[in-house]
């Protein structure tokens, strides 16, 4: 601050014989650029005066003393980096109170021992300090844990995500220095630009970490291409965990499918460039790229089988992350099915045509037989899928029975010393398998002729039954009858309907008590007429 001071006052030697220009500039020079606290110390107070500081190159220096500290082994010149500072005694023992502990301190330092004290930098000091320390020749590894920390320090979100790493402890320059203000939205923009192309589980942990903060601060499209594009070419390195980011938007979905896909794509770009440039990329199952594929097909599965629960994730969203991948990718589709069988499950309500193509992303010839027993009795799938599945099933089994009987003639063959290849010994078990299944299905068939012939049985029964209840209604008909109860109480009944009508027929005489007899007289007949229909 005095240095900048007294250049803008222009306090130069021509006003003053040392004057407090050469004076400042000489302490800078003579005493800060060779003490690593000061240096920090000064780029710190640079901060409100930065323009003059640039001016006067305060800055520069500083970063680049600062670089060159860090390439130097800080026990060459007996730096007190640590809390313990310089209370040793010549032996190299930890001193206290002037009394020798008898306890030593490492010889040698760590090489992240720095972390922790330029991370009190404000973030475009911290930019130009990772610049200056790449022009140094700094390891790429070494800058990237100093980024790393540098963001775990100023976005708490990330703990969440890294597996509860413990920060550095404090140094001695750290207790002289306070924390800067940061603005997380501008640091993860800048970081971005900062991170070297690394690869490794940890650090594709750490990216997708910064992947979820970047969505939830809204950062611009750039950067967040820029994460996606960093996580995607080493997406064989990501845990499922970390893939599942939450929807952040007002969209209806639980998890960020989209984010996912385009991570894939990604992924498959890097390795197409990768297989064009290696010699055995025309047999895609010893491409030096198929292994990373393979696992990618693995965590892509894993992935869409978690998604999948979401009831208001699309048929058509799940169908592009499936075959986001190409088909060499996956050896078996047992990952698939799964996936399928958990998205029916929990979306009863879609149609046929639907639930049909969602089974079109599957081949159903390269399911494990657990998942061909299993697929062969789902009541989710359509029953044209469930036919195709039964279908292949017995190829399979024709196939595994022929080979069985290969075997047995090779058996009684004479006895020829040969010896057996891995991929043979593969068959041999997969056709063993299919023996079992053979069996299995066989015992199903005695079992459901058994069930069958059972059922017969009962429908004969149920014919016999239903006859004698038609007899005993009948029966019952008869006894509950007005005559059949007339009888019984020893009662006349009434002429019938025809001596009636003869009765009436004979009366000459109409008059009005004859005519309503004769009503009375139908009335009966009609009440007979109809207790006879019992």
């Amino acid at each position: 601050m005095v240095y900048c001071a007294a250049d803008y006052l222009e306090m130069t030697d021509e006003h003053g014989e040392d004057n407090l220009l050469s004076k400042s500039e000489g302490f800078f020079h003579n005493n800060v650029l060779k003490n690593w606290k000061d240096c920090l110390l000064a780029l710190q107070s640079c901060e409100p005066v930065i323009s003059r500081a640039d001016k006067l190159q305060i800055v520069s220096r500083c970063l680049n003393a600062v670089s060159v500290m860090v390439c130097t082994d800080p026990s060459l010149f007996g730096w007190p980096m640590l809390m313990y500072g310089s209370l040793q005694s010549p032996g190299g023992s930890i001193l206290w109170n002037g009394i020798n502990t008898g306890a030593k301190i490492q010889s040698t330092m760590e090489s992240d021992w720095w972390y922790e004290d330029i991370s009190y930098l404000s973030v475009h000091l911290f930019e130009r300090l990772i610049h200056t320390m790449e022009g140094k020749g700094i390891k790429p590894e070494n800058l990237a844990g100093a980024i790393m920390h540098y963001c775990r320090k100023y976005l708490p979100g990330l703990g969440r995500w890294q597996g509860g790493q413990s920060g550095k402890p404090r140094t001695v320059a750290s207790f002289s220095m306070t924390p800067a203000a940061v603005d997380q939205k501008v640091l993860l923009e800048s970081v971005t630009k900062l991170l070297p192309e690394k690869k490794g589980t940890l650090f594709c942990r750490f990216l997708l970490g910064l992947l979820r903060v970047a969505l939830i601060l809204g950062v611009n499209h750039t950067c967040q291409d820029s994460l996606e594009r960093r996580i995607g070419v080493q997406l064989d390195q990501a845990t499922l965990d970390g893939l599942l980011i939450p929807c952040y938007s007002d969209s209806d979905t639980l998890y960020n499918t989209d984010c996912v896909e385009r991570m894939i794509h990604h992924f498959m770009s890097s390795e197409s460039r990768l297989t064009s440039l290696s010699p055995s990329s025309f047999d895609l199952e010893t491409s030096p790229s198929s292994g990373p594929l393979k696992r990618v097909a693995k965590l892509v599965d894993g992935y869409i089988a978690e998604v999948a629960s979401d009831v208001n994730l699309k048929p058509n969203k799940m169908r592009l992350l499936a075959e986001a991948l190409p088909e060499s990718s996956r050896s078996l589709h047992d990952g698939l099915y799964r996936a399928l069988d958990i998205y029916l499950k929990e979306h009863p309500w879609l149609p046929e045509k639907d639930k049909e193509l969602l089974c079109n992303i599957i081949d159903f010839r390269k399911l494990s037989i657990d998942a061909c027993a299993h697929a062969s009795q789902n009541e989710r799938l359509p029953l044209r899928v469930v036919l195709q599945v039964l279908f292949f099933e017995q190829l399979q089994l024709r196939a595994a029975l022929a080979g069985c009987l290969h075997v047995l003639d090779a058996e009684t063959a004479p006895p020829v010393p040969m010896t057996v290849p891995s991929d043979m010994a593969g068959q041999i078990l997969q056709r063993d398998g299919w023996m079992t299944v053979a069996r299995a299905n066989q015992v199903l068939k005695v079992d459901m002729e058994r069930m069958r012939s059972r059922v017969g049985e009962l429908e004969e029964e149920f014919t016999k039954i239903k006859q004698e209840m038609k007899r005993v209604a009948k029966s019952y008909s008869s006894i509950s009858s007005p005559r059949f109860i007339a009888r019984r109480m020893g009662c006349n009944l009434l002429p019938q309907s025809s001596e009636a009508q003869t009765d009436v027929v004979e009366s000459t005489a109409p008059t009005p008590r004859a005519s309503g007899e004769h009503g009375r007289l139908s009335l009966q007949s009609r009440h007979r007429k109809s207790f006879s229909l019992f």
